[in-house]
This record gives C-alpha cells, structure tokens and sequence, in this order.
C-alpha cells in the first residue's frame, strides 16, 4: 500500500501537519474576524446615530431602516457624560450577555470566539466600544447572533479549504523533493545491499558511497566498510576451510608415518645402552603425544573436538615433560622452573592438559628468544576451595596492544612475527572443555602471566536440568 512506503507516510503527515498548523492559525483568525465584525456594527450603528443628531425627528420608518442596515437593535451613545438612546427598536428576547470591545485581552476574544461558534441558540447581546473619531466616550449596541455566527462559520470554512489547498500543494511538493533526495537514495542503498547479499564474495558489488546527504552518506560509507570487512572474512574463512581440509588428510598420513615410529621406537626402548635407556621413554611420550595430536586435528577437521576424558593427574610430572621439551628447544640463557607444589593432583585430561601447558610455555620461550632476552619462564599453581590455578610466567617483554586485542583468536591473536596465532586459541578451546577459563592476567615490561583455572566440582545431570 501506498501509506506503508516512506513517501506515503511523509506525504500523509505533512498534510497533517499543515493542517495542524493552520487550525492554530485559525483560532485567533477567527477571534479576530469576531471582533472586526462586532466592531463593523459599532461603527454601522454610529453613523445611524449621526442622522439623528442632525434631525431630532424623524419617522418611525427610517428610525427602522437605519437599525436595519446597521444589523443592531438599540444604539446608546454616551456624550458629554450623557447615557443617551439614540435609536431603538423591540428586542425579541433580553439580552444573553454583554462583550466589552475597549482593549480585549486575546485570550478573552478566543474563548468568545468558540463559545459563539458552538452555541448555535440564537440570542441578543450587548456590544460596548469606543466611538471612532472621539464623537463621544462610549457606544453601545444590542445585536442578534444568528447573522455573526453565519458569518464567522462562512469565513472559517473558507479558512479550511484554503488551508486544505495549500496542505496539499505544499505536501506534494515535499513529497517529490524527499523522493528525490531521500527515498530514491535509500533505495539504491537497498538495491546495493540486495545485489551483494547475492554474491557476498565478488567485491565488485560492495557499493560506492555517492550520495550528496551527509546521514545517507554515512551510511554508505559504514555500509562500505561493513562489505569490505565481511568479504575479508568470507575469503579468510575459505582459505581456512581449504587449510583445515589440508591439514586432515596430511594429519593422516603423518599419523601412519608416526605409528610405524613407534614400532621402531618400540625396539629401542629394549636396548641396554644406559642413555638410550634415559632418553627412549621421552621418544616413546613424545610420539605418543604426536600420534594423539595427528587423531585430534582430524576429529577437529571434522567439527568435532574430542571431550576431555578427566582423571585425577599429578600435576608436577605434566610441567616437568612441559619444560623439559622446551629447556631442549631453548637457544638463549633461559632459567625453567617448576613451583608446583609437590604432590598436587589435578582433575583434567592429561594429554590436553600438556598440550596446553606445553603451548603457554613454548609461547614465553619464544617472546624471550625473539626479543634476544635472557630471563626465567616458571610454572606455579595453587589449590582453592573451588578450582585449581596453573599460572605461566615469564620475564619476557610483555604482549603488544595489537595482540591482547584478539589474543585467543586464531591466525588473530599471535604475538610473534610469523606466528600463525593458533597456539593460544588452542590452549583457551581445550581449557573450555574442561569447563575452565585461560585469561591473560599480567602483561608489561616486567613480564606476563597466564593463568590457568580447572574448576574441581562436577556438573551432574541434575545441575544440567536446573
């Protein structure tokens, strides 16, 4: 319908408006025209007045027809503080009320104004003003209402057409010019939303602000940066999809390649050779763990992360395996140290466990070593009533802003020049599934700190349902 579009609802309330605007015009206009004609009578009835005065006598037949043409009943004029009645005529019914012309206050006129136009009884009034011309201190006519309501009718209907004629000439033309400048823009706003709905990817439909209206073209150009942002993203998460897919069929094969590593890893794990015989159960942890990473990225390819399979864990063995792979991956002076107080035991699954320690170690090792620090990197936890706390230290120079920003998002939130920013998004995914949190909880010149928190209740059934 035509109401529902915003030309028809403009169109429609500037009529409305108008129309509002002329009846706040109308009611003085109307008072007014009130007061002109009570006054046309006083001035009427004044002239009839001056044929008396110059002749004292004259017949009762032109005595009716001065009263006639002056539309009045009685004329009294004051002279010379004289109260005199001039002409006079029988009245058909008293008089109903008395209207004083000599400086009305307006709020005063209005509200005779409507009274009369509401009242359609007919009635005498009394009418007093000040004579023109000083032809004496005061006039005083009685009249009958039926002609002035006539009339104040006649003239406001005449007011309304002309208020309905401009309304609509000024709605129209409004309405063309908010067409023109606002609705047929709007519309190409809408088209370009349409066509780029259709085909987000093609970045040839992402729309070119060109309108002249500085709301309209803030909008295009918030649109703008909307559909350039969002095509990234579109392209970005296609290249991720391609990756993931990548990264599942090569996770199988190197799965197969680390299972027959195993095999052999197996043998060398029965020679007698005392260092063989120290450093084998490291290999055989070691490429257990990557056997189990190679099945998790191909779980995770399929959307599917596999849930923690939570056991009661010493923690103190898992930072030892942590910092001990990167004490042997370290290439400047770097102190590792593990303050786990001894014996503490840890509701989680170990495996993921490690990769997420494994992860915020191997982080800080790397902020020292690109920065060309020496320093100290050292993992401390501590039991509350509620929840265990794992905390990563180190002394290292601290997260830029660009990275706290999006620090768990992945290929986002990387610290390290070249990094793929996968490390921590890892880490906060697998904690989350344990039903935990990993916040970053300091960073600066002195160094940063992640802590780690595994929640020791158990959500039951129950607790689901509630």
């Amino acid at each position: 319908m035509f109401l529902n579009s915003l030309s028809g609802r403009f169109l429609a309330l500037t009529i409305l408006f108008v129309m509002l605007a002329e009846i706040f015009i109308f009611v003085p206009s109307i008072a007014r025209f009130r007061e002109d004609y009570m006054n046309d009578r006083l001035e009427r009835a004044q002239i009839a007045s001056l044929a008396l005065l110059a002749n004292d006598m004259i017949d009762a037949e032109l005595e009716d027809e001065l009263l006639e043409n002056a539309g009045v009943f009685n004329v009294v004029l004051r002279r010379d503080e004289v109260r005199q009645l001039m002409l006079a005529s029988d009245m058909p019914s008293p008089i109903a009320a008395t209207f004083d012309l000599r400086e009305p206050p307006a709020s005063t006129l209005i509200m005779d104004a409507m009274s009369r136009l509401t009242n359609s009884e007919p009635e005498v009034v009394r009418v007093i003003g000040n004579p023109t011309r000083d032809a004496g201190q005061l006039i005083e006519i009685t009249m009958p209402t039926e002609p002035l309501r006539a009339a104040m009718l006649d003239y406001g209907i005449r007011i309304l057409l002309l208020s309905a004629v401009i309304s609509v000439f000024t709605a129209t033309l409004l309405f063309f010019a908010v067409r023109r400048l606002l609705v047929m823009p709007i519309k190409g706003v809408v088209s370009a939303m349409k066509s780029y709905a259709a085909a987000p990817e093609d970045a040839r439909r992402i729309i070119e602000p060109t309108a002249s209206v500085r709301e309209l073209s803030d909008a295009e150009h918030a649109l703008k940066s909307m559909q350039t942002e969002l095509t990234n993203v579109l392209r970005q998460r296609e290249r991720l999809a391609s990756l993931g897919s990548a990264v599942s069929k090569v996770s199988h094969d190197l799965r197969n390649i680390l299972t027959t590593a195993q095999l052999f890893a197996d043998r060398i794990d029965a020679s007698e050779d005392p260092v063989v015989a120290r450093m084998a159960p490291k290999l055989m942890n070691s490429i257990g763990r990557a056997v189990n990473l190679c099945e998790s990225t191909l779980a995770f390819g399929k959307a599917e992360e596999p849930p923690p399979a939570l056991n009661r864990v010493p923690l103190d063995g898992l930072v030892q395996d942590a910092l001990e792979g990167e004490r042997l991956a370290a290439t400047a002076d770097i102190t590792f140290t593990d303050a786990v107080p001894p014996g503490m035991v840890v509701r989680a699954d170990p495996e993921q466990l490690y990769r997420v320690l494994s992860n915020l170690v191997r982080n800080a090792r790397q902020a020292l070593e690109t920065a060309k620090m020496d320093g100290s990197i050292t993992v401390g936890a501590s039991e509350g009533e509620s929840d265990w706390l794992i905390s990563v230290s180190d002394t290292g120079p601290g997260l830029p802003a660009k990275a706290q920003e999006f620090l768990f998002q992945p290929f986002q939130g990387g610290a390290r020049k070249g990094g793929a920013g996968l490390g921590l998004a890892i880490a906060a995914e697998l904690v989350r599934g344990h039903g935990g949190e990993l916040s970053l909880s300091e960073t600066g010149e002195g160094g940063t700190t992640f802590t780690l928190r595994l929640p020791k209740g158990i959500v039951t059934e129950d607790a689901n349902l509630a």
